[in-house]
């Protein structure tokens, strides 16, 4: 089964043609990094812009990357929520004109499944069930994975998402956007114990997050170096800020895994790319006895691959939507 499955939820207006869930043909990814970077973060009118300028060719290079026509596609494919709403509206109107000219099936994927599913291409051999940190830009979620097809969220953020706080932190150091790789780079040369960042546990079970505490932490201890003519170094902050993410989102993980009882934990998200992170949940996973597994950094980022994986099994499960699907900005997972 060949799906044509785009995704535009943020600022990447992204295609692909994936085979029977795994196989990727084509995985084309258009970012609009560099015109976000002058404002120092993702604005939603010049990203809903932007992608309604790039999806056509998106697709075209798609299909031709794959050698393939729309009479070779099976299905359309697209992320409709969450997300930013104009953004999501050109992916899903794309789609949805695809669907109906062409007399396609049309299957709706939610956008943290697809980064779920990026965990079936990255190793076929990675099955459910399993128990997935979900970290990006605009979410922060620990999932147990049961099946293909059925989730159950156990934690999520109460405020800021850790890809948020990078960002913001980032901004406040003069590092630039995006945040995560920024941060990553200067805390190459800090020391991750020079301070000491708040790790907050929220929830009953304290497994949810709060990163908006630690964010305001470091913004408060670089004002009152200022105000007192103290020189900071940028390293150190940055490395202690991602010491301090780390550990929860790694620690949360963990606990989580072990309430579930599962014997496998993976990551996925923008905030998954995270060097530290990678590590220190794989540590933790071997001291656990847990199995490991993480995708690549391209399959972390938005893509239109991991969409085509979730389509693939949202179908099996007969999730085909109609002419009336529509964006959902805040769409929950279930």
């Amino acid at each position: 089964m060949k799906i044509l499955a785009i995704e535009s939820s943020c600022d990447e207006t992204a295609a692909a043609v994936v085979e029977d869930g795994i196989n990727v043909l084509t995985n084309i990814i258009n970012t609009q990094i560099d015109t976000h970077k002058r404002y120092g973060g993702v604005v939603p009118e010049i990203a809903s812009r932007m992608h309604i300028e790039n999806i056509t060719e998106v697709i075209d290079k798609a299909l031709s990357g794959a050698e393939l026509t729309f009479d070779d596609i099976d299905a359309i494919a697209v992320t409709y929520g969450p997300g930013l709403v104009g953004a999501l509206l050109v992916g899903v109107s794309t789609a949805k004109g695809l669907s109906f000219a062409l007399g396609k099936p049309l299957i709706p994927v939610h956008h943290i499944k697809g980064h779920i599913c990026a965990n079936y291409i990255a190793n076929p051999d990675f099955k459910p069930p399993f128990v997935c940190l979900v970290a990006s830009g605009g979410h922060s979620h620990i999932v147990h994975v049961k099946d293909y097809n059925t989730y159950e969220v156990l934690a999520k953020t109460c405020d800021d998402a850790a890809g948020e706080a990078f960002d913001k932190v980032s901004r406040v150091l003069g590092l630039g956007y995006p945040g995560g790789p920024a941060i990553q780079k200067a805390a190459e040369k800090g020391n991750p114990d020079a301070i000491r960042f708040p790790r907050v546990n929220m929830g009953e079970e304290g497994f949810d997050f709060s990163f908006s505490g630690v964010k305001t932490a470091v913004i408060n201890y670089i004002h009152n170096a200022e105000q007192k003519g103290e020189e900071i170094n940028k390293a150190d902050v940055a490395a202690s800020f991602q010491e301090a993410v780390v550990d929860v989102l790694s620690s949360h993980l963990i606990d989580c895994a072990k309430k579930c009882g599962v014997k496998k934990i993976a990551l996925a998200g923008g905030v998954a790319s995270n060097a530290p992170l990678r590590r220190r949940v794989e540590e933790k996973s071997k001291a656990n006895g847990f199995e490991f597994n993480c995708p690549p950094p391209i399959l972390c980022t938005d893509n239109g691959a991991m969409i085509g994986c979730a389509a693939y099994y949202a179908y099996q499960n007969g999730e085909i939507a109609g002419s009336d699907l529509n964006a959902e900005a805040s769409l929950p997972l279930k």
